[in-house]
């Protein structure tokens, strides 16, 4: 169990699990891309994406950034979401079986 002392009243005395996720993001001109690690305490997710900014657009790097990160974050969502789904299939016993 994880007692330390910076975790929130409500979980002391449970166990917890702590998760930590890692965004880089590159640009390159016109285009932002990004690189996420999902550190799930033994497996590990990666995802990647980009965001390419409109000519006619102000330059904003922001604005880049949020959609490459937030791209690269739903692919990590997704990414669990089939692993749940898998094991939750790996892990289902049906009538007769």
């Amino acid at each position: 169990m994880d007692e330390s002392p910076d975790r929130p009243p409500e979980t002391q005395g449970r166990h917890t699990k702590t998760w930590t996720v890692r965004v880089d993001l590159f640009e390159d001109g016109d285009v932002t891309s990004a690189h996420a690690v999902m550190d799930c305490g033994g497996d590990r997710l990666q995802a990647h994406s980009a965001s390419l900014r409109d000519p006619v657009d102000r330059p904003v790097a922001e604005i880049g950034d949020e959609f490459a990160a937030g791209r690269a974050l739903v692919d990590l969502g997704y990414q669990l979401l089939r692993a749940g789904q898998a094991g939750t299939r790996a892990n289902t016993v049906l009538p007769g079986e």
